[in-house]
C-alpha cells in the first residue's frame, strides 16, 4: 500500500503520526515511510516525549516539526483510550467512574484538540494536506443501538464534534486542506483485543492502515 499511497499530495513533503508507537500508528508510520510521497516521515510518541495529558509536550513536538522546514502534507493522530489501569468500558451507568470518565476524555478528545491547537496551522495553504484522527464507530450517537461504554462512546463523540468544528476553521485558510476523522474497523491491537467476539471480523494493523490511507488519498 505505501508504494501506491500518495498521489494525490504534492511531493516532497512531511507526514507525522502521532501515537506511532501503537498498533496502527506504527503501521501507518511504516506504509507511509514506503510512499514516495513523502520526503520524511516523523514518528511521535511517548517515548519521544509526546504526551497528550501535557500541552507542554505538544507544544514542543509541532515546534520541532515547524523545525524541520519542509511542508506537513500529513498528520495522523492515531491515539485513544479505551481500558486500563484497572479501568474497563462500563456496561452501565452504574458502573459510571468520573476518573475513568475524566482520562477518556483527557486522550480521546482533549489530547486530539490539543493537536489540531498546535499542528493544523502548520499545514500548507495551498495543495492538498490532511489532519486526520482515529475516532470509532461507537461514537456516533445516531448508531447507538446497544448503550453501554458511555465514557469511550462520549469522548469519541466529543472528538468527532471537535474536528468538525476545527474543519469549518480550517477552510478559510487552508482551503485545499482536508480535516477529518476515521472509523478503522475493529483491529488486533491491544485496545480491541479484550472485546474482539466470535465471528466479528477483525483485521490486522496493516490491513487497517492501508484501508485509512485508501480512504484519505480518495478525499478532496
Amino acid at each position: 500500500m505505501g508504494q501506491d499511497f500518495g498521489t494525490a499530495f504534492p511531493a516532497g513533503g512531511l507526514a507525522v503520526v502521532a501515537g506511532a508507537a501503537g498498533g496502527i500508528g506504527a503501521a501507518l508510520a511504516r506504509q507511509l515511510a514506503a510512499s514516495p510521497a513523502f520526503a520524511r516521515v516523523v514518528w511521535l510518541s511517548r517515548a519521544s516525549g509526546l504526551d497528550l495529558l501535557n500541552e507542554a509536550s505538544i507544544a514542543r513536538a509541532a515546534a520541532s516539526v515547524a523545525g524541520i522546514g519542509l511542508d506537513m502534507r500529513l498528520f495522523f493522530a492515531a491515539t485513544g483510550f479505551l481500558h486500563g489501569d484497572g479501568a474497563a468500558p462500563e456496561k452501565s451507568l452504574r458502573q459510571i467512574d468520573p476518573a475513568h470518565m475524566a482520562k477518556s476524555f483527557a486522550v480521546n478528545a482533549i489530547g486530539p484538540a490539543l493537536l489540531l491547537k498546535h499542528f493544523a496551522p502548520l499545514l500548507p495553504r495551498s495543495g492538498k494536506s490532511v489532519f486526520a484522527a482515529l475516532s470509532a464507530r461507537v461514537g456516533s450517537i445516531g448508531d447507538n443501538r446497544l448503550g453501554g461504554w458511555h465514557s469511550y462512546r462520549a469522548s469519541k463523540a466529543a472528538l468527532n464534534q471537535i474536528v468538525h468544528t476545527a474543519a469549518l476553521e480550517l477552510k478559510l485558510r487552508h482551503p485545499q486542506a482536508v480535516c477529518v476523522v476515521l472509523h478503522p474497523g475493529t483491529v488486533a491491537t491491544g485496545l480491541s483485543a479484550p472485546f474482539a467476539k466470535a465471528g466479528l471480523a477483525v483485521q490486522d494493523a496493516d490491513a487497517a492502515a492501508a484501508g485509512l490511507l485508501r480512504v484519505l488519498d480518495g478525499l478532496t
